[in-house]
């Protein structure tokens, strides 16, 4: 009996590998795409610009993450609560939240993470993300021990975490890229290289696979996420490429299937050749901006930063460059920040030609100009067409007030490391985008102790003590005004000279479905599918 059900089954195996060999294999759905540039690094401690986000975002998940259409929802945490004075957050990770090696996702493994991020030793670069969190800027600044900070462990899936006072943003913070979750063993036992494809262990919906510098990203759907039956992607590639014009190229001829980043200009030339459907442009809660370096001459005088500020014509790099997709803008912090008015620069409602002759006015009484010393700027800005256009037209205004220009560049990644290193310049192009939408995600930049991101090192006794007042206030308007209040100051000053309220743009072929514009930009390939 044993030997005919076992030749029974043998013929049935047979039978049914011969018709299994005969159906066509399951098509693997890949992903491509256009990431507008090489990350600097995939350590979430360390990253700080989008393109980074991007990629890191798609391995690793938070407590909290934006959707599709830029809401804030249940990440790792399945739900929290909110103690009655607003300062201590209770969150409940999701009991099937697990690493890619299998390992279950606790609360101890976001306590690791961001100690880590904000031990004065790992100096990473956005610890000021987490200041909100108790002690956490007196373990930052080396006045408080790492096990201090207010955040703990009450059971392997719950996690406390305690503020310094109300933080009405704080589940925003907690979707940002330097608050996501480490798995410690993993750090522990790479090190700097936990990193490296076959190092990474991660908890996002997919997985690091590959990591040809220059060249490519790739990551693999995770089978360990929780919500891996909800992910459509088996495989998303990223391409590093800065050049806009060779991304439209491969998007056109089907080689990428979402590009970051287009020539603005083009804009209308692009709707026709590709459709309006393929076109995705959106206003963002983002401005772009140059910076000066205040550590040195004639950059130190706020009379040569006016004078530069308000020759720049943000009409005509608005509508001749942008194609009215980013729209003027004379403040630092955008608007749409719920009970804020930005503090706008007072030559905003000057004609164009009258803020010219008042600049070189000021860069006469300055000693730049007719009867003065030649003013030379050095303008650098990171590799892309659209840059390249701005610094270009910026130039020629600049020039028109009577300044000798020169212009350089770098890639993404060499362009801000550069800047948050600490290297001189004369003028830098930057740009911000909000991780929360509270203006103290903008105003912060300028405070002096903030090396990492002011960038021009700028420095004004009044307008610290006005922000660090504005972290004691809990009446919502008040806060408000007082944060305005320093903007006022900002705007005066002009350490940076703000261009344009920035819009994103991106090229999504039709039979990428999930992708919604949204004011934050953020667009996890877990929300996306190819049909």
């Amino acid at each position: 009996m044993t030997r005919i059900v076992l030749a029974r089954g043998i013929a049935a195996a047979l039978l049914a590998g011969t018709v299994l060999s005969a159906l066509p294999a399951a098509a693997e759905t890949v992903l491509r795409r256009g990431n507008g540039g090489e990350p600097q690094t995939l350590d979430q401690a360390h990253i700080s610009i989008d393109i980074e986000g991007f990629v890191v975002r798609d391995l690793f998940e938070g407590l909290t993450v934006y959707d599709n259409k830029g809401e804030v929802i249940p990440g790792v945490a399945e739900s929290w609560t909110l103690s009655d004075d607003g300062t201590v957050y209770t969150f409940k990770l999701r009991e099937n939240a697990k690493w890619s090696d299998g390992s279950p996702v606790v609360a101890d493994d976001f306590v690791f993470a961001w100690r880590r991020l904000l031990d004065p030793k790992e100096a990473a670069e956005y610890a000021t993300i987490l200041y909100p969190v108790k002690n956490a800027e007196a373990i930052n600044t080396g006045k408080a021990a790492v096990d201090t900070l207010g955040v703990k462990a009450v059971a392997p899936k719950t996690l406390e975490v305690t503020l310094e006072r109300p933080t009405p943003y704080f589940l925003q913070l907690a979707t940002h890229y330097a608050a996501l979750p480490v798995n410690p063993a993993n750090v522990q036992k790479f090190g700097a290289e936990f990193t490296k494809p076959g190092n990474m262990v991660s908890n996002g919906a997919f997985k690091l696979t590959e990591y040809v510098a220059n060249d490519h990203i790739t990551a693999v759907k995770n089978p360990e996420y929780w919500d891996a039956a909800s992910v459509k992607i088996d495989k998303v590639i990223y391409n590093p490429s800065e050049d806009m014009a060779a991304t439209e190229r491969m998007f056109e001829a089907g080689e990428l299937d979402v590009v970051y980043q287009f020539q603005a200009d083009q804009l209308d030339f692009l709707k026709g050749k590709l459709g309006e459907d393929q076109i995705k442009v959106a206003p963002n809660l983002a401005t772009y901006y140059y910076v000066f370096d205040t550590r040195k001459p004639p950059f130190d005088d706020v009379r040569v930063r006016q004078a530069l500020s308000m020759a720049v014509d943000r009409d005509f790099l608005s509508e001749k460059i942008f194609t009215n997709s980013y729209l003027p803008s004379y403040a630092f912090v955008p608007p749409g920040m719920e009970g804020y008015t930005p503090a706008e620069a007072d030559f905003a409602s000057m004609d164009q030609l009258d803020r010219e002759d008042k600049a070189k006015e000021l860069l006469k009484e300055a000693g730049f100009g007719e009867g003065g010393k030649p003013l030379k700027v050095d303008i650098r800005y990171n590799t892309s067409e659209n840059h390249k256009k701005v610094a270009t037209a910026v130039a020629d205004m600049w020039k028109a007030i009577g300044v000798e220009v020169t212009m350089q560049n770098l890639d993404v990644k060499s362009h801000y490391a550069y800047l948050q290193e600490g290297g001189a310049f004369d003028v830098a192009r930057a740009g911000w985008s909000a991780d929360y939408a509270d203006p103290e995600n903008f105003l912060n930049l300028l405070v002096s102790s903030n090396t990492a991101f002011n960038y021009g090192h700028w420095k004004n006794d009044e307008f610290d003590a006005l922000m660090k007042k504005s972290y004691e206030i809990r009446d919502p308007a008040e806060r408000m005004k007082v944060m305005a209040e320093a903007e006022a100051i900002y705007a005066r000053e002009q350490p940076t000279t703000p261009f344009l309220n920035n819009g994103s743009l991106w090229l999504v072929n039709r039979k990428v479905k999930g992708f919604e514009n949204n004011a934050v930009n953020e667009h996890l390939t877990k929300y996306l599918s190819v049909e």
